[in-house]
């Protein structure tokens, strides 16, 4: 079995649930009777230096834009830093733009779809983001098809999630896509989640 690597994108004022459910959901997979870990995951940032989260949680990532592995995964968050601060910041964009041409499944949670918006990415395509940003999202990107009152939307390679917690039911999904609904109950069983699949 190859393992997928997965790289979460961390900037100042993320939103902590946004990275940290989706981090926990692919760390505890595990496939059913043996010992494979079918995901690394791994969290990136912009200069690799220590960000402050939402709520001042201080978090060190693993690797910076310039020296991390080659990704399979990639998980955009969202929060304040994604929808006021990063969505100007072009290295972002860039970064985002340069990694879809590269990874199997690009995705968002929250905000993190203005960034996927903001890069191109969701032109043309269905997306949805948290309830409070869905207008903003619909009024700025006028070629995405904005999906309302539901927890993601996958459009094959690019999935987008609402807010906060649907990132961790858009997680779930991924797994089952990957690797069956029997590995997705084991992790929600340790997690004591309640998934509807």
């Amino acid at each position: 079995m190859v393992q997928r690597t997965v790289g979460i994108l961390l900037f100042n004022e993320v939103e902590v649930l946004d990275f940290a459910g989706p981090f926990e959901v692919f760390s505890l997979a595990a496939i059913p009777d043996t010992d494979n870990k079918p995901f690394k995951v791994k969290t990136i940032s912009e200069n690799g230096e220590c960000i402050s989260a939402k709520n001042g949680l201080k978090v060190i990532p693993d690797y910076s834009f310039a020296n991390h592995p080659k990704l399979d995964i990639v998980i955009v968050p969202g929060g304040y830093g994604a929808e006021e601060v990063e969505i100007n910041n072009p290295n972002i964009i860039q970064w985002i733009k340069q990694q879809q041409t590269k990874v199997e499944f690009m995705t968002s949670v929250c905000t993190g779809a203005l960034l996927l918006a903001k890069s191109g990415l969701l032109d043309g395509k269905k997306a949805t983001t948290h309830w409070m940003d869905i207008d903003r999202l619909e009024k700025e990107f006028p070629f995405v098809s904005v999906q309302r009152n539901v927890k993601f939307v996958d459009e094959g390679s690019i999935i987008t999630s609402g807010g906060i917690s649907a990132g961790i039911n858009m997680s779930f999904h991924l797994i089952t896509r990957l690797y069956g609904i029997e590995v997705s109950k084991e992790v929600a069983k340790r997690m004591e989640y309640d998934i509807n699949i």
